[in-house]
């Protein structure tokens, strides 16, 4: 059996991809049986499962606010703080002998309901506690041809900066937020955008958000309020 070993080395922001994209940069050991033995390794299907650990790292007070829906109060941590799914990727490696290294291309979103993209967006600076956990099929053999599975027990720890994951969604949403929204509502806010004649979306929701406050703003009718006194005052009085 071939003794598979994976470390991942780094991670950048891909600027060239059409949606936004992290690659991670994994290194790759097949060593033999016997001490100092290298295998030879034709290919390797490999799938690789990414989560985020957040109880392996600690957070600030505007961290812990933000991520209050997810993990609710800090008292709760202790329980709440469990793994996130991040990715599952798959990958063909090609042929190497001993060692290797690739590039393993992970799609990321950044919608705000997906519960990693609201745990990343959440953290203001450091790193984010990642595990890389993989499994696959090995095609190996100096001399011949064999097949022999990836244990499932084998994994990889990586830190990933923050700062990383602040680029990419800045190369895709330059100084902008991301929201989602049912098909239904979107029609009505297409529809209202359209009778105002609004030139963008940022100015449609704008429009809302002001004739919503000054309506909050607005003091009653006082008409209204001399209908309403005198019935109040006689549910009062004795």
């Amino acid at each position: 059996m071939t003794d598979f070993t994976f470390t991942c080395t780094g991670v950048r922001a891909d600027p060239y991809a059409a949606g936004p994209t992290l690659v991670f940069r994994l290194w790759i050991t097949a060593s033999g049986t016997e001490p100092g033995a290298v295998s030879r390794v034709h290919a390797l299907a490999l799938r690789c499962q990414i989560r985020i650990e957040p109880a392996r790292r600690g957070y600030g007070t505007g961290e812990a606010a933000a991520l209050h829906d997810l993990f609710g109060e800090r008292a709760r941590w202790g329980t709440t703080l469990q793994p996130l799914q991040f990715a599952q990727v798959a990958v063909m490696v090609p042929s190497f002998t001993g060692e290797t290294e690739i590039d393993v291309a992970v799609p990321c979103t950044y919608d705000m309901d997906i519960g990693y993209g609201r745990y990343l967006s959440a953290l203001e600076d450091g790193e984010a506690p990642l595990l890389m956990l993989f499994s696959g099929t090995a095609f190996t053999g100096a001399g011949g041809f064999h097949v022999e599975p990836v244990p499932w027990d084998r994994e990889a720890p990586f830190r990933m900066p923050v700062e990383v994951w602040r680029e990419m969604v800045e190369q895709h949403f330059p100084g902008c937020g991301w929201l989602r929204l049912p098909r239904d509502t979107m029609a009505d806010l297409l529809a209202f955008r359209s009778r105002h004649a609004f030139a963008s979306w940022e100015a449609t929701v704008r429009a809302l958000l002001d004739g919503a406050e000054a309506a909050q703003q607005q003091p009653p009718d006082p008409a209204w309020a001399g209908a309403v006194l005198p019935r109040a005052a006689e549910r009062t009085a004795p």
